[in-house]
């Protein structure tokens, strides 16, 4: 395969929603995949400090953390890519706050050129969503939140 050819193919991938494409010609072949730039957040926990002293009468100020949201968690239970819709530019399957029958569809996971269909497997409303668009997920792995 040339170079020219290679390099629309590289341009084909870059501009379209297909996250992998794999050509064989003759004995060659060529797979092209593309990889997500986001940057994923890490948190750090901040160093232990020593309490202050507290006076007589004043009130020591509440912590406040974050509540990691409460219900039943649905799982991937594949390895593969999620997918929030069943195709680029139509909308997701399901959104925070949406609520669901047990058996509707949520979200697809590519696993190797097979979209399989993750349906709720408990009626509610969903409380989060844990993984982002086209991220690979592990066997196992928090999908979704549903309370």
């Amino acid at each position: 395969m040339d170079l020219r050819k290679l390099k629309t193919l590289i341009d084909l991938v870059a501009e379209s929603g297909i996250a992998e494409l794999e050509i064989t010609e003759g004995e060659g072949k060529v797979r092209i995949v593309k990889f997500s730039q986001a940057v994923q957040p890490v948190a750090y926990a901040p160093a232990p400090v020593a309490p202050a002293p507290v006076a007589a009468g004043e009130a020591a100020p509440a912590a406040a953390a974050p509540a990691a949201p409460t219900g039943h968690t649905v799982k991937s239970p594949m390895v593969g890519t999620f997918y929030r819709a069943s195709n680029p530019g139509v909308p997701a399957f399901v959104q925070v706050g949406q609520a669901v029958k047990e058996g509707e569809p949520l979200c697809i996971i590519e696993a190797m050129k097979l979209l399989n269909e993750i349906e709720a497997d408990k009626t509610g409303v969903i409380q989060a969503i844990l993984v982002e668009n086209g991220e690979p997920v592990e066997y196992g792995q928090p999908l979704f939140v549903i309370a």
